[in-house]
This record gives structure tokens, C-alpha cells and sequence, in this order.
């Protein structure tokens, strides 16, 4: 019994002795491997310090420009109002335009045409189209730009052109679905092409998504205009 205990003590002290030999060989590669790798590992190191401060400098520079904007599109509101309704304006708010800003870029553009502060149709739609196709937008708001853009061109668009601008939000699930189906439809009531325009009304009510205003107006209309 005695010589069962002492080789059971003496396998155990093999065990540690293993244990720590295994340990300190891992050290021990590992030493190695951080000294054959240093270089490589400064360099990643320093890389990844140097991404995190552009980074957070990025996101600096971005919101003290996004300050600027917001002075100087509130400062280009503000002369308007008071009555200054000179060229500085006009080219400030095209400015701010052409600054491809997701928030001030659409509301400088909004702002020049609800004031009637440019009057050229084909420079609008060259402003709609830097909103639309170079301005980091999410989604919907884009949409809404593009339905924006087919409200303004309403009254002078051929058919054809018209449905090309909706296509995108018409051909999508889109929360604006509905307002561009509406316009279509209007607008084919105002052409007296009375058809075309029933079939987009009727398009609205069978509209899942359709926006229940819309919707009702649209109820409205085929019933006032349309029945039989």
C-alpha cells in the first residue's frame, strides 16, 4: 500500500513538472514570437491608432462643418426675410446646395424655390438632381426629394418624363408611394385623360401601405368624378 501511495505522489509530481515545463515553453514561444515580430506589431499598432484618430477627427471636422452650415443657412433665411433679396442670397443657398449636406442641402434648395428665388426651371432640376444623385440621403428622404422633384416639374412635364422621375418611388414600397400615385393620377385628371387617371386612383385604394389621408382623397375623388 505504502509503494501505491509514493508512485502516486511521484506521478503527480511528473505532472507538475510537465505542467511547468509546458509553460514555460509557451512563454517561451511567445517571447520569441513578439521579438521576431516586433516591427510587424509596432506597425499594426500604430495603424490602428492612426485609423481611430482619423476617425474621431472625421466625426470633429464633420459637425463643426455641419455648424457652419447651419449659421450660414439661417443667416442666408434671415437677409431674405429682412428684405434682402439680392444675388448673395440666392448664391449662398446654392451653395449650401452644392455642399451635398444629407440636412441643409435639401432645405437650402426647398427654401429656393418655395420663395420663388430662382425662376430658371432647368437650374432647379440641376439642384434636385445634386440632392437626389450625389447627396448621401437615407431612403425615404431621397424619395421624398424625387416626389418633390416630379411635383415641381408637374406643370410643364410631358407624361413620359414625369413617370421616369416616379419610377423610383413607384416601383418601390416606399411611404411615398401613395403621394406619387396621387400626383400621377392629378395629373392625368388635368390632362383630361380621364382613364389613366381613374386606373392611379384606384391603384391608391388597392395600395397597402397607402397613406390613409391619401387614401380617403382618393376615395373622394372617384366617387365625385368618377362614378358612374
Amino acid at each position: 500500500r505504502h509503494t501505491s501511495i509514493r508512485f502516486k505522489e511521484y506521478d503527480l509530481s511528473m505532472d507538475e513538472d510537465t505542467a511547468i515545463i509546458n509553460e514555460n515553453t509557451r512563454k517561451e514561444k511567445i517571447k520569441v514570437f513578439f521579438v521576431n515580430n516586433t516591427k510587424k506589431i509596432i506597425i499594426i499598432i500604430s495603424t490602428l491608432v492612426l485609423i481611430l484618430f482619423g476617425y474621431f477627427a472625421f466625426q470633429e471636422f464633420e459637425k463643426k462643418n455641419k455648424i457652419k452650415l447651419a449659421d450660414r443657412y439661417n443667416f442666408a433665411k434671415i437677409e431674405f426675410i429682412s428684405g434682402d433679396k439680392n444675388n448673395k442670397v440666392k448664391n449662398e443657398l446654392i451653395d449650401i446646395v452644392n455642399e451635398k449636406d444629407r440636412t441643409y442641402s435639401p432645405l437650402a434648395l426647398y427654401f429656393l424655390i418655395d420663395n420663388n428665388i430662382i425662376s430658371e426651371n432647368k437650374k432647379i432640376n440641376e439642384l434636385f438632381n445634386i440632392v437626389i444623385n450625389e447627396t448621401s440621403l437615407e431612403k425615404e428622404i431621397k424619395n421624398l426629394v424625387i416626389y418633390k422633384k416630379a411635383l415641381f416639374n408637374s406643370d410643364f412635364e410631358s407624361e413620359n418624363n414625369l413617370i421616369k422621375m416616379l419610377n423610383p418611388i413607384i416601383n418601390s414600397d416606399s411611404v411615398w408611394k401613395s403621394h406619387a400615385l396621387y400626383l400621377m393620377a392629378e395629373y392625368f385628371y388635368y390632362k383630361n385623360h380621364k382613364q389613366k387617371s381613374k386606373e392611379f386612383f384606384n391603384q391608391i385604394l388597392t395600395l397597402e401601405n397607402s397613406n390613409q389621408n391619401i387614401k380617403i382623397e382618393a376615395q373622394k375623388r372617384l366617387n365625385r368624378d368618377f362614378s358612374d
